[in-house]
């Protein structure tokens, strides 16, 4: 009989063990492998100077260490209203875990570039357009030739008063509908919780990220350009590569919010600035971006 009590003890303390670590296993968050994720948020950009070179029939000139900036919209509710949702600085993700640790996902940094109008840089080359056309008052050669950009009415987002005059601005120049680099991430994760003192990470988890990424720009690039009509529509122009790392708050299992920062190349060398296909621009510069994004994970 004694014996019966003892083996009768002894499998209730294994099944409770047993059940404990069972229900440890199947923490939603234990595991990330064949899970989907989809994320939404806003950024903040640097960039740094760039020769920018401006080529077309008439024309061959390059300005030197061009300034450039983003243009934020600040705390809005346009990031969240479907009708304007594209409009500010936005991030896009859409993602996969391929294991535990490795994602696998696509997204659409909407970014904003905006040259700084107020400033003077060097140009260097050649304009020679025809007399009849208003950019000719521009002719010449220029050899590292100080030039101020806000010069006849030049302005960002525009000329001063809506219309150009005769002789028209130098040159207006953003990417603002915008610099967007569509582009592929392959991610590491990894869960940090511990550190914390967390133990229920389907309350709250917390997570190491860092990845690396590659694609194209698509911008609808703003320019200004001697007069001339501006191109204004998307194009291909170029690619980027991208290192990011960021920190990952779950909460409930299914819900986040995950800070980034984000840095990368950017070469466009086939960027469009007027109706005429004979027209473009080319540059390469650094960027940095800072994103807060908010998202969810989940299985299907």
């Amino acid at each position: 009989m004694k014996t019966k009590i003892l083996f009768f003890f002894m499998m209730c303390v294994s099944l409770n063990t047993f059940a404990q670590e069972e229900i440890a296993v199947q923490r939603y968050t234990a595991h990330n492998k064949g899970k989907f994720f989809v994320s939404w948020g806003g950024n903040r950009d640097s960039y740094t100077k760039s020769d920018v070179n401006f080529r077309g029939k008439d024309y061959n000139f390059t300005v030197n260490d061009m300034k450039a900036h983003d243009k934020p919209k600040g705390w809005h509710v346009d990031y969240v209203n479907p009708a304007n949702m594209t409009i500010p600085q936005t991030n896009f993700r859409m993602g996969y875990f391929f294991s535990d640790h490795y994602s696998v996902s696509i997204g659409w940094d909407h970014m904003k570039y905006v040259m700084t109008q107020n400033q003077i840089a060097n140009v260097t080359g050649n304009i020679n357009l025809p007399a009849d056309q208003a950019g000719s008052f521009y002719n010449g050669d220029y050899n590292n030739t100080p030039v101020n950009m806000a010069l006849n009415g030049a302005q960002e987002g525009g000329i001063a008063g809506g219309t150009q005059g005769n002789p028209p601005a130098f040159l207006m120049y953003e990417h603002t509908d915008g610099l967007n680099y569509i582009n592929t991430e392959v991610s590491r994760h990894d869960d940090i919780s511990k550190l914390f003192g967390i133990t229920n990470t389907d309350k709250v988890q917390i997570n190491l990220t860092e990845g690396l990424g590659a694609g194209l720009l698509y911008p609808k690039t703003n320019t200004t350009l001697l007069g001339k009509e501006r191109h204004d529509d998307f194009h291909v122009s170029g690619y980027g590569l991208s290192a990011k790392a960021g920190i990952n708050f779950t909460f409930f299992k299914y819900f986040y919010l995950q800070g980034e920062l984000k840095g990368g190349y950017i070469n466009m060398q086939d960027i469009k600035t007027t109706r005429s296909n004979d027209d473009s621009a080319s540059q390469d510069f650094f960027f940095f971006q800072r994103i807060i994004a908010v998202g969810g994970i989940f299985r299907i």
